[in-house]
């Protein structure tokens, strides 16, 4: 019988083309992928970032990227509680300058006093304001919420629309309250650009631009068909617990090796 070997086998490197990378995922949950450089080095990385002069991600690296964020997240949810689509409106709204953390503790209260636009008209922008005060901005706030809640009864019959067109019609509401609310409430694949997705584009290469729309509509042209109705979630995501705005977590993250950003290093 012949003498079994003590060696172990040698892995076999990655073939070119190999789909699956599942390797470099382990390393990054292990906190063994990257490492941030000193801060004086992450600083001129950030700046070339934003002079959008990083390299391009190919197809097959950005389709890598988010069957990653699917594995690790399969239905990302939006962190904005709400019980129906008018009261996600007026919680995205009202997020507006501030953290969802904080919007989270003032409507339970103003959504158990006021859950449709009828019950919100009849409320009033004062007994709003009241309800709302711990929140940025909130006597503007308040005067929009009344006025979308107004104009949604006597245009739409109480009834959220699902037009990004007639969303930025109501008072308070932008292109990105529009993107979220078509998302999240009615599941359309749109990508509502805010602070941490514009990072986070700009950041990795992914998506470059100067303004929230440029990151926008280079992401509607990147990001594959079948990734986008979720893509909105799980770039906030990366950007509001991963990649971070001043030391970014590169040592947990799960696309470090594809990231283009050369404040890291990936080992």
């Amino acid at each position: 019988m012949a003498k079994k070997s003590s060696r172990k086998p040698v892995q076999q490197p990655l073939r070119k083309g190999r789909k699956t990378l599942a390797k470099p995922i382990a390393r990054a949950r292990k906190g063994a992928a990257a490492t941030v450089k000193p801060k004086p080095q992450r600083a001129k990385a950030d700046a070339r970032a934003e002079a959008g002069a990083l390299p391009q991600w190919t197809p097959a690296q950005i389709e890598e990227a988010f069957r990653r964020f699917q594995a690790d997240n399969p239905e990302p949810k939006g962190e904005l509680k709400h019980v129906n689509p008018f009261t996600l409106l007026v919680a995205v709204v009202l997020s507006a300058q501030a953290t969802d953390a904080g919007v989270n503790k003032a409507t339970p209260a103003l959504f158990a006093a006021a859950d449709t636009p009828e019950k919100m008209a009849a409320l009033g922008e004062e007994r709003v304001r009241e309800l709302v005060k711990t929140i940025g901005l909130f006597r503007t706030k308040a005067k929009n919420v009344v006025a979308l809640s107004q104009r949604l009864v006597a245009e739409h019959g109480g009834q959220v629309p699902r037009s990004r067109e007639a969303l930025e019609a109501l008072p308070g509401v932008g292109r990105k309250t529009a993107n979220v609310v078509l998302n999240i409430a009615f599941g359309e694949p749109t990508i509502a650009v805010d602070t941490h997705i514009f990072r986070v584009g700009n950041r990795t290469g992914l998506a470059t631009g100067k303004t929230p729309l440029e990151v926008e509509q280079k992401l509607e042209r990147v990001v594959p068909a079948h990734y986008k109705r979720h893509a909105h979630h799980w770039l906030i995501l990366h950007g509001r617990y991963t990649c971070v705005a001043r030391k970014p977590r590169c040592e947990h993250c799960i696309i470090a090796d594809l990231c283009k950003w050369p404040g890291k290093t990936v080992a």
